[in-house]
């Protein structure tokens, strides 16, 4: 099921990563847009890094964030890589 959230581009679908929340009519998960900012890449470049999103999409997912931060940082740390499988070849 899919269920709108109180930002624009930011839905949930139950059968789309879990119900993790997603930017509409793509795959990719606000996590994805968060961890690219907290790696120091400026808002306005994270649509270079993901040309299908658009720069509103990626000021929404930035905004649904800092609105719901610890549900977000949560589904990064599930998500993480843990450090011993990360190969440094």
């Amino acid at each position: 099921m899919t269920t709108a959230t109180e930002h624009r581009y930011v839905i949930t679908d139950d059968q789309i990563l879990g119900g993790e929340p997603i930017i509409r009519g793509t795959r990719t998960p606000v996590r994805a847009i968060v961890e690219l900012w907290r790696q120091g890449i400026n808002a306005e470049e994270i649509e270079s890094h993901l040309p299908h999103l658009t720069l509103a999409q990626v000021f929404d997912a930035l905004s649904f964030y800092s609105d719901h931060t610890p549900e977000i940082n949560a589904f990064i740390q599930a998500n993480r890589v843990a450090d011993d499988l990360i190969n440094d070849s």
